[in-house]
C-alpha cells in the first residue's frame, strides 16, 4: 500500500475509534434523558431510554475491541468512560426514581436511594469488581433492573425496602453473579434467558409498566436463573475446595 493511502487509511480507523468513545458517552445524554422522564412522572419513557442506554452498553465494548480504540484512540480511557456512563445509567437515575412517592413511600426512598448511591460509588471504585473469568464479585450494582423489577411488580414498600437492602448487601458478600456476554460457560442458554427477558422487559415498557402474566412469569423465572448460576458457580468452588 502506498504511504499516502496508508496514511489515509490510519486515519480512517482512528477516526472510527474515537466514534467509538462518542458512542460509549451518548449513554450519558441517554441517562439525563431517563432522569427527565423520571422527573415529570414517566416512567415507562424513562425505562425506555435505560433500554436504549443498555444496548449502547452492549455494542460498545465489541466494537472499541474490533476497531482495536485502546491502540488508535488512547486520549481516553475507555474503561473509565465506560464506568462513568453506567454509575449514571445504572444507578443514579435508578436512585433517583426512589425519590418519588409512587416508587417507594417516604422517607425510605430517600433514604434507600442515599444508600444506593453511596455504596455504589465504593463498589464501581472496586479493584477486584470481576474475577479472572468475567463473573461479578458481589451484585453489580445494576440498580436500572432492580427498580425495573420494584416499579412492574409494585411490591408492598416493606418488600421493596427489604429488596434494596439485600441488594446492597450482596454487593459486598462472597457471592459472584454471571456475566451475560464474557463469561463463556453455559454462555448459550444465558444469551437465550437473557433475550427472553429482554422482550419480556420491553413488553412490559410497552404496556406502560403493567406486565401481563407472561412477561411477569418470564421476568422471574430469569432472574431465578440468573441468581441460582451464581450460587451453582459458588457451591462447585467450594465442593472442589473440599476435594
Amino acid at each position: 500500500m502506498e504511504p499516502g493511502r496508508r496514511q489515509a487509511v490510519t486515519g480512517w480507523r482512528r477516526t472510527l475509534a474515537y466514534g467509538v468513545h462518542v458512542f460509549t458517552a451518548l449513554g450519558a445524554a441517554l441517562g439525563l434523558l431517563s432522569l427527565q422522564a423520571v422527573i415529570v412522572g414517566d416512567l415507562a419513557q424513562a425505562f425506555g431510554w435505560l433500554a436504549v442506554a443498555l444496548l449502547v452498553d452492549a455494542l460498545d465494548g465489541p466494537l472499541a475491541r474490533r476497531l482495536e480504540v485502546r491502540e488508535l484512540a488512547r486520549r481516553y480511557d475507555g474503561a473509565q468512560l465506560d464506568l462513568v456512563v453506567d454509575f449514571i445509567t445504572y444507578v443514579f437515575v435508578p436512585a433517583a426514581m426512589l425519590l418519588r412517592a409512587d416508587v417507594m413511600a417516604q422517607p425510605w426512598g430517600l433514604l434507600c436511594g442515599v444508600v444506593v448511591a453511596l455504596t455504589s460509588a465504593l463498589y464501581f471504585a472496586d479493584t477486584g469488581m470481576k474475577t479472572d473469568d468475567w463473573w461479578f464479585r458481589g451484585f453489580p450494582a445494576v440498580w436500572n433492573i432492580v427498580l425495573f423489577y420494584i416499579v412492574a411488580f409494585a411490591p408492598p414498600a416493606w418488600l421493596a425496602v427489604a429488596v434494596v437492602l439485600v441488594a446492597t448487601a450482596l454487593m459486598f458478600a462472597p457471592v459472584v453473579f454471571v456475566h451475560p456476554v464474557r463469561v463463556r460457560r453455559w454462555r448459550w442458554l444465558t444469551l437465550s434467558i437473557l433475550v427472553l427477558w429482554a422482550g419480556a422487559a420491553l413488553w412490559t415498557v410497552w404496556r406502560e409498566m403493567h406486565p401481563d402474566q407472561l412477561a411477569k412469569g418470564v421476568l422471574l423465572v430469569a432472574v431465578a436463573y440468573f441468581v441460582l448460576l451464581g450460587l451453582g458457580r459458588a457451591w462447585e468452588r467450594r465442593r472442589r475446595i473440599r476435594a
